[in-house]
């Protein structure tokens, strides 16, 4: 599996450290509750609100440099969209890795 990391933040920060932190600091303050809603969703079987949930999410995949968890994502969202779960337990581990990152940072 593919590790998060800085590398877009880096790049969009431009060297501006505050800027950098403050990327960060969103990131940490939403990704758990995106993580919370899009859970809520799957135990409900809303899966189309989950899909919805999953595209907000690829934003921080992606901000999080995961570039092939991001394609995973994509496919992800467009299967909730016909009730298929089959990428669930692939697309939770990317989320699960995403929050021990940020959790060190």
């Amino acid at each position: 599996m593919e590790q998060p990391n800085l590398s877009y933040i880096d790049a969009l920060s431009g060297g501006d450290e505050s800027f950098k932190l403050k990327l960060i600091s969103i990131v940490k303050k939403e990704l758990p509750e995106e993580i919370k809603t899009y859970n809520k969703n799957i135990g409900l079987k809303y899966f189309k609100e989950a899909a919805e949930n999953v595209h907000k999410l690829k934003h921080k995949i992606s901000i999080l440099g995961l570039e092939a968890s991001y394609e995973l994502a994509v496919n992800y969202e467009e299967n909730l969209k016909l009730g298929a779960l089959d990428l669930r337990k692939d697309f939770e581990a990317i989320l699960e890795e995403m929050i021990r990152f940020i959790n060190t940072l």
